[in-house]
């Protein structure tokens, strides 16, 4: 885990800023990295990033992720806490460069925190309890974002940190869980809404009324209670699946 996160977590720092295609080649070489680190420090296959039905894999994952986004905005809509507008600016070169960022951040912070913090620790304490302490960590790691709180850490740990967690028990598949946070952070971007706080260019504007309960505030929807209600409401049954496809580990035993 720890060769594997300082590995990652470089090409990371290197390139998730990148210009141009910068973030996608980071993503290629953060993959490269993190099947080497499998393979020769942990000693095991890499079948959570196989390419055998990888982009079926990220489809659906894709399609959940879209589908998660949208029907939060829209409900947050509805009650009155965003309204839209097309911001004006060229519709290709905006989608391009969302579409990189988001591929480079997707794909390295689930190799890092579903990838090998996950894996590791459920070796050690079993599949509940890895999902609890990566979660924790996923909303510890947002807080340094521009507006986040103490609440906006525990939404992050909540409808992010279990969701994806959650997902990834239950596909086993690296590719899903990557595809899921994709589109999660594209389709926000693209509606003009903060991502984790940040608020790059996208496609529109939003005009922000009312409690920032409902809206999430200059942190985000992420920060909104609806999203945390909805990710939460979809990570029961993933879980549920989950332990039914033998994807829940129980705690390792005292000499085993």
């Amino acid at each position: 885990m720890t060769a594997g996160i300082v590995g990652v977590g470089l090409v990371s720092v290197l390139t998730a800023t990148g210009p141009g295609p910068v973030p996608v080649l980071g993503a290629v070489a953060a993959v490269a990295v993190y099947c080497w680190v499998m393979r020769r420090v942990a000693r095991r296959s890499t079948p959570e990033t196989a390419r055998s039905g990888a982009g079926r894999e990220a489809l659906l994952g894709g399609g959940i992720g879209l589908g998660f986004i949208l029907v939060s905005a829209l409900l947050i809509t509805a009650f009155g806490g965003y309204s839209f507008s097309w911001a004006g600016d060229g519709f290709m070169p905006v989608v391009w460069t969302a579409v990189a960022v988001q591929i480079g951040a997707a794909v390295t912070e689930e190799l890092l925190f579903r990838g090998l913090a996950l894996q590791a620790l459920e070796q050690l304490w079993g599949s509940r309890a890895a999902i609890v302490v990566t979660s924790l960590f996923f909303g510890v790691a947002h807080l340094g974002a521009p507006g986040a709180n103490a609440w906006s850490g525990l939404a992050i740990a909540l409808e992010a940190g279990v969701l994806l967690g959650a997902a990834f028990l239950w596909r086993r598949n690296l590719w899903f869980v990557a595809g899921l946070h994709f589109a999660w952070n594209t389709t926000q971007q693209l509606l003009g809404i903060p991502v984790s706080g940040h608020a790059p260019e996208g496609l529109f504007t939003v005009d922000v009324h009312g409690s920032a309960l409902l809206t999430g505030g200059g942190f985000g929807l992420e920060a909104s209670i609806v999203p945390v209600l909805i990710g939460v409401a979809l990570a029961v049954p993933m879980l549920v699946l989950a332990h039914r496809n033998g994807g829940v580990k129980p705690r390792r035993r005292a000499g085993h």
